[in-house]
């Protein structure tokens, strides 16, 4: 690829920051992936861990999770199971071309993450704004882990505590501000310190098991209804054309998985164009499959009525969706700590490039900074998550961020 490297902008190095240390910091490194080191020789020589079976597994694994508790919301938005899946269609063609695109640019530039890519490609202007989408991306992605552990807690310690609820007899334990407090510091923040992560891609795996389960549940409580279920008003037509578009933020958060991509595709034994797009094509349609069956049935089970997290709209003592409850918290769980190491390792990059240090030069204060950054990090999250209870508007926001690395990177 010799003649491709030459129509890059390579000459991104040169810039005042140094690229050097973003480079060595090894942003945001799949934990999943086992990639091998960036050489001009090594560029398709097939010296990568992964299979194209294997490469499959890992980007359905980085498209699927908590997002799809949202997707029936998103159909209900959008006017119904039509428009809903017409507007998946449609979005699903960009997605798998942005994806194939980002592939050729990596090979093109023999750069192995996302924001390397278009620092890259780009420059150095499209570089940092992508390094800083990244870092809030991430950040928000947290706020809403921290959100679902909250929603999920509150039905499954309904389902326990059979006291009769009266006017100020909530007890303290079951305070919703308390139980997300304590699931982060005890659970959380000990994930999130270690300067590794690779520790966590078999409780990820654990986690995407969980996510077909959900699917599953949502599925067979729409073909068997429970009796107390009563008829709702099942939208047919969206209330206007711009309705369709309100539910994409959640469609795009659902299907991201474009900056891990980069690493997955350096990864496989033949890292080459063609390959690649048989590998996402093929995961991004068992996700689709996923995430149409969650929305659509979901959907038609509750109507316009639907909450924004569909497992709210389910009663708190149905002991399997109780199960997909645990199952979604454990997801959350595992990735919130895989989202801070994305993030934190972008704002690491960031300082690095502008203080113009290497990584050997600052070894010394790395863990100090690390600790500050995670722990700021931590508390910023856990604060924002306790006051915006309403996961809708996290989505909305981190959704139009999403839609950028889906987008507007691979387009630029």
């Amino acid at each position: 690829m010799a003649q491709a490297t030459g129509s890059i902008n390579s000459d991104y190095r040169d810039w005042e920051w140094s690229a050097d240390a973003g480079e060595r910091a090894r942003l945001l490194q799949s934990p999943s992936v086992e990639t091998v080191p960036k050489s001009g020789e090594s560029q398709g020589s097939g010296l990568g861990a992964t299979s194209a079976l294997g490469a499959v597994f890992i980007v359905v694994n980085a498209a699927l999770g908590a997002g799809l508790l949202n997707f029936p919301a998103a159909f209900n938005t959008a006017g119904g199971v039509a428009a809903g899946i017409a507007l998946q269609m449609c979005m699903l063609i960009f997605i798998i071309g942005g994806l194939v695109i980002l592939a050729y640019c990596s090979q093109a530039s023999n750069e192995r993450t996302y924001q390397e890519v278009v620092w890259a490609v780009c420059g150095k202007v499209p570089g940092v704004l992508c390094e800083v989408a990244i870092a809030v991306y991430t950040f928000g992605t947290c706020i809403a882990f921290l959100i679902i552990i909250g929603d999920q807690e509150d039905k499954i310690i309904a389902a326990l505590v059979t006291e009769p609820e009266e006017a100020g007899s909530s007890r303290w334990y079951t305070d919703r501000k308390f139980t997300i407090s304590i699931t982060a510091f005890l659970l959380i923040l000990p994930l999130s310190i270690p300067k590794e992560i690779g520790f966590q891609k078999y409780a990820s795996s654990l986690s995407v098991i969980g996510t077909w389960y959900v699917t599953a549940v949502i599925i067979i409580k729409y073909i068997w209804p429970d009796k107390e279920l009563v008829p709702v008003e099942i939208p047919t037509s969206p209330s206007s054309w711009m309705a369709v578009f309100n539910a994409m933020p959640t469609i795009c958060f659902g299907f991201q998985c474009h900056v891990s991509s980069v690493p997955v595709f350096n990864s496989m034994k033949q890292p080459e164009v063609k390959t690649w797009g048989a590998v996402v094509t093929a995961a991004m349609v068992i996700a689709l499959f996923v995430y149409t069956g969650t929305g659509v049935c979901g959907f038609l089970t509750f109507g316009a009525s639907v909450e924004q997290d569909v497992l709210l709209s389910y009663p708190s003592n149905d002991i399997p969706v109780a199960l997909a409850r645990a199952f979604i918290i454990l997801c959350v769980l595992t990735s919130y700590p895989i989202l801070h190491f994305c993030g934190r390792a972008v704002l690491e990059g960031l300082w690095l490039r502008y203080t113009g240090v290497t990584v050997e030069e600052d070894v010394v204060r790395e863990r100090r900074r690390r600790l500050l950054q995670t722990v700021s990090w931590f508390l910023l999250t856990l604060l924002l998550a306790l006051f915006i209870p309403d996961i809708g508007k996290v989505i909305s926001v981190i959704g139009g961020l999403a839609a950028c690395f889906i987008f507007v990177f691979p387009g630029t």
